[in-house]
């Protein structure tokens, strides 16, 4: 066995990312392998690499599932294993030591998705003040009635704009966190055409015909964009229309809900708003779609009932 697996297991895997993961995935995907490594730190401090095996693989597991949701669990178990089956390449280990592990893990918490009614978003929409420069109110309009994320909007340049065909270009997002500049969508799927309405196409065109086509539209004066912000003056406008206060980020579900209650299929909500597919669609909204489900149960034992 290679020498070098001496080396305390936290060590080898912070080398590992830094290595190889370090500018090869998108940041977010780092700061989870980064979150990863200060949990080995935590859970196995003195666990070398040639000291790993299935019950000390296990161990780590467990200890980590002891704070964890399964799905959480099973996604750090895939992070450490790439570095696990790179050191047996490398000879530092004889046998993979995650062969047949359990996962386990905390029982995921029942969320309660917050969203507006059909009614309450009206009234949002209402309390508006709508001018002639792009800010949080337009922000919050573009939102409501695309479902875009956050950051989609935020990306969004004049040339994305299609008003002969009444269509906007989702084909990259803003990364306001770090850098301020542009980046690519959250996934392949999140590459995509939404259609807007002839009401919020007039109001759009209105909007932006005197910007540069290769400006962003939202630009609040250069400074720099927090969640806190948009959440904070989408609270005020919810209070003072007297509608359940939500974030922006809820406005995305009230999108979806409102279209699954109108009848839309799953499958055109889910590429309206970028899902990589339908299944998260159906688990983030399966509470409205059992609720439609049982509606329709209710008509087809009516109609059956004629006969």
């Amino acid at each position: 066995m290679n020498e070098n697996g001496e080396i305390l297991f936290h060590e080898y895997f912070k080398q590992w990312m830094e290595m190889y993961k370090a500018g090869a995935v998108r940041d977010v995907t780092f700061s989870k392998y980064k979150q990863s490594y200060k949990w080995l730190v935590k859970i196995a401090p003195d666990v070398r690499v040639c000291d790993l095996n299935r019950l000390t693989y296990q161990k780590i597991i467990n200890d980590y599932g002891k704070e964890h949701e399964r799905q959480t669990v099973m996604d750090f178990h895939h992070q450490i294993k790439g570095s696990i089956m790179d050191a047996i390449d490398d000879g530092m280990i004889g046998r993979d030591p995650t062969r047949k592990v359990v996962i386990k893990g905390r029982k995921p918490r029942t969320k309660k998705m917050k969203y507006l009614g059909s009614r309450e978003l009206e009234a949002l929409i209402a309390t508006l003040e709508l001018g002639n420069e792009p800010d949080w109110n337009w922000l919050i309009l573009l939102t409501a009635k695309t479902g875009m994320r956050f950051s989609e909007v935020l990306g969004l340049t004049v040339e994305d704009f299609d008003f002969a065909k009444q269509e906007i270009s989702i084909n990259k997002t803003l990364d306001y966190k770090k850098t301020m500049e542009f980046t690519l969508t959250k996934n392949r799927s999140s590459v995509r055409i939404i259609k807007m309405d002839w009401k919020l196409c007039v109001q759009m065109q209105e909007l932006l015909k005197d910007i540069p086509k290769d400006r962003r539209v939202f630009l609040f004066d250069g400074k720099k964009i927090y969640n806190s912000t948009v959440n904070d003056f989408l609270a005020r406008k919810c209070k003072e229309c007297k509608v359940p206060p939500i974030g922006i980020h809820a406005l995305r579900h009230t999108h979806a809900s409102i279209l699954l209650y109108e009848g839309v299929s799953i499958a055109s909500v889910a590429k309206r708003l970028g899902h990589a597919s339908m299944s998260t669609t159906q688990k983030t909204y399966l509470h409205i779609i059992t609720e439609l489900e049982n509606k329709d149960n209710n008509k087809v034992m009516s109609a059956m009932c004629g006969f």
